[in-house]
């Protein structure tokens, strides 16, 4: 039980045997995403699909989540549409963040039943994931006793807020790494107050290579869950799982 209890806080999973499938998909307009990933969790529950980890980023949009009671947005709704901001309504935990170009966004759509069914260890090792991944650009991440992401001294580096039906999961991460960070003066993150966000880009100093970032989160990802990456040419994933040719779509495992 001891070591059970010490894997779970480590965010390591005792059991590397599962394939993932890792879909990096460019930039995706938010509800297309969430369309995607409601349809993704239906063919993981009638194995129609392996477990996926989904890579993106969105255009400029704000979400509120089952957490949010709508004063973490501290502008109207009519600013948000005059700037350019989507606003979207979700069922993943979690209060109100800010989504943009330079943020990398992450969907795992796995099956818990198969790796453990426990919403704690599947949060620490999403936390676990980011620690490990930013850990390689120098970058000593840690978690905040009580909150739910991950940390720098300077504030929040990566929301997290899920989702889990029929114990698949969505919803995920956002790790800024680049970007401007203005937009999230218009709500109050995740209920931080004056805590603030940071980014990648701005503790460093200098420009992060978002493929760089890509790259160590989905090795980090693996790592810590327990996969084995399965090599497969995104566009023809795509196009099996019938998802419209328009979108932008980037990279490559």
């Amino acid at each position: 039980m001891k070591t059970q209890v010490a894997e779970a806080r480590a965010g390591v999973n005792p059991a590397p045997t599962e394939r993932l499938r890792v879909l990096d998909l460019g930039t995706v307009a938010y509800g297309e995403a969430l369309a995607l990933q409601h349809r993704l969790v239906e063919q993981r529950r009638d194995g129609d699909t392996p477990d996926t980890l989904v890579l993106l980023e969105h255009p400029p949009v704000v979400t509120v989540g089952r957490g949010g009671d709508g004063a973490g947005l501290l502008c109207s709704r009519r600013e948000l549409a005059r700037r350019g901001i989507a606003l979207f309504e979700v069922e993943r935990g979690g209060q109100t963040t800010y989504h943009g170009p330079g943020q990398l966004v992450c969907y795992p759509i796995l099956d818990l039943s198969a790796l453990r069914k426990d919403l704690h260890w599947y949060l620490r090792s999403l936390e676990e994931t980011i620690i490990r991944a930013v850990g390689r650009f120098g970058l000593n991440a840690i978690r905040r006793e009580g909150l739910t992401g991950v940390w720098l001294p300077q504030g929040k580096l990566c929301a997290i807020g899920v989702a889990v039906r029929h114990w698949i999961t969505f919803h995920g991460l956002a790790l800024n790494v680049n970007g401007d960070l203005a937009a999230f003066a218009l709500i109050d993150p995740c209920g931080l107050g004056e805590q603030g966000v940071t980014s990648m880009t701005a503790t460093l100093g200098r420009e992060v290579d978002m493929a760089e970032v890509r790259e160590a989160v989905v090795q980090s990802f693996a790592e810590v869950f327990g996969f084995v990456l399965e090599a497969a040419r995104h566009e023809e994933s795509l196009e099996q799982l019938g998802w419209p040719k328009r979108w932008n779509m980037s990279g490559g495992s």
